[in-house]
């Protein structure tokens, strides 16, 4: 029998945290998931016979081919993050970014333990809390008070260090009213409220937020930014902020993470990184059609292509300020028969994401009926009153006033030059902001002015 001595020894070192302040690190993750893909002429249902016959199929296989693997071709491999290495520091506040389906929720459920990677390794230091998705750790048919103790028992708190943080908590969420009504029938609002302030407040080492935060009102989203701001810099918790809200990682992140197709392609500040992100959306956008973007709706009309027209008809990716132009969004009808009550909308967003203007058609008491098969819907847009720079383009279809479509990311973007906004004016400087106005000016005489003056 051999001695300690005798036995092998690992090739791989035990992964421990370096003795630093780093709490997080990630070392060579992935993650893969196996699709299931239907079979080109199946049928909805499988009958026993055919389980049957399958099964003797694959032992047949297993005697004729002993050391070569039946393939089945409705599988496919797919990772959802594939060799993702960073460390985090004790009071980091870093940004994870990317386009949909880029890999960032997987990796915030790994970092929380709700799944398991398939490959690499992950070390925390210290009680983590997570925000991921509505609801994330609640149990529906226990009350908004059961919930709040439930939770701190999960994080490792005793019952009186969360009697100490419960009032704060219940402040915090505006929920008092509530707090012992079954959480199943809270408002999706109500939910996330307080799912956020036991998160911030039960006094986790890392907290893990992902967008969430957009189904709460937007003082409530200032509430939660100011409280996670507060957490990082004041108590020295490390805080990892899932958003698409480019304006809320710049001034809460001082690091970025940018995700593509589950690999890490940047690290490092948040303005590069917020640059960085929004080069590779223009370059997605410009190589991807809008069909094969990630979307929401019943899916009855959906958006294919987007361009932009000058005057003339002519294609155009550039504009001048003050010119006429004309947004079209190519469409899809997925309904046998035609649609009636049809609306287009769209928005146009700065470099940091943040909406500028959003105009629907039926907001100008415009509506489309007897819409079928496909074409495309224009929008002219006079006196275009944008300065000069780059802006990303939303879109969304209502039908019904159901949401048929809504691709998650932008469907394009504009680029705008100086032109005549201003006729024979002045060109703006550099730096006066991205929406032009236009106004009459005049003077009148004191004798007005004074009777103004002298009204009551």
């Amino acid at each position: 029998m051999g001695t300690m001595a005798d036995a092998p020894v690992s090739e791989q070192p035990p992964f421990q945290l370096p003795m630093s302040d780093t709490v997080i690190q990630v070392e060579n993750l992935g993650k893969k998931y196996v699709l299931g893909h239907q079979q080109q002429g199946s049928s909805r249902y499988v009958a026993l016979r055919d389980v049957l016959a399958d099964g003797v199929k694959s032992v047949g296989h297993r005697l004729r081919h002993p050391l070569k693997p039946k393939t089945d071709s409705s599988k496919e491999e797919f990772w959802a993050l594939k060799d993702v290495s960073f460390e985090v520091k004790q009071g980091e506040v870093v940004g994870i970014i990317g386009r949909n389906g880029a890999g960032k929720s997987t990796l915030l459920k790994i970092l929380s333990r709700i799944t398991e990677p398939t490959e690499g390794r992950v070390r925390l230091r210290g009680r983590v809390a997570s925000l991921l998705e509505v609801g994330t750790g609640f149990h529906p048919e226990l009350t908004g008070r059961e919930n709040i103790f439930l939770n701190g028992a999960i994080l490792g708190m005793s019952r009186a260090e969360i009697n100490r943080k419960f009032d704060e908590i219940v402040d915090f969420a505006e929920v008092e009213r509530f707090l012992d009504t079954p959480v199943k029938r809270y408002s999706s609002g109500m939910y996330v409220r307080l799912a956020f302030a036991v998160a911030a407040h039960l006094e986790p080492e890392i907290l893990v937020v992902d967008e969430v935060l957009a189904v709460g009102d937007a003082a409530f989203q200032k509430k939660c930014l100011g409280k996670m701001e507060n957490v990082a810099h004041q108590e020295g918790r490390t805080i990892l902020f899932v958003s698409h809200q480019m304006s809320a990682i710049k001034n809460l992140c001082s690091r970025t993470i940018a995700l593509s197709s589950g690999t890490v392609q940047f690290d490092g500040d948040s303005q590069s990184g917020i640059s960085f992100y929004l080069q590779d959306l223009a370059r997605a956008s410009s190589k991807t059609s809008v069909a094969q973007i990630r979307r929401t709706g019943t899916g009855d009309l959906m958006i294919t292509d987007f361009w932009v027209e000058d005057v003339e008809g002519g294609l155009i990716t550039t504009v001048t300020s003050g010119s006429t132009i004309y947004l079209n969004f190519g469409f899809k009808v997925n309904s046998q028969s035609p649609l009636k009550n049809v609306s287009i909308g769209f928005s146009l967003h700065t470099n940091l994401g943040d909406v500028l203007t959003i105009l629907y058609s039926d907001y100008m008491g415009v509506s489309f009926d007897n819409i079928f098969q496909q074409g495309y819907i224009s929008c002219q847009v006079t006196d275009f009153p944008f300065s000069k720079g780059r802006y990303y383009i939303g879109v969304r279809a209502v039908v019904n006033n159901l949401e048929a479509d809504w691709p998650r990311d932008f469907i394009g973007f504009i680029d705008v030059e100086d032109g005549s906004f201003y006729g024979k004016g002045r060109t703006p400087h550099s730096g006066i902001g991205p929406v032009l106005l236009k106004g009459e000016w005049s003077v009148k005489d004191e004798k007005m002015f004074n009777e103004c003056l002298t009204q009551p």
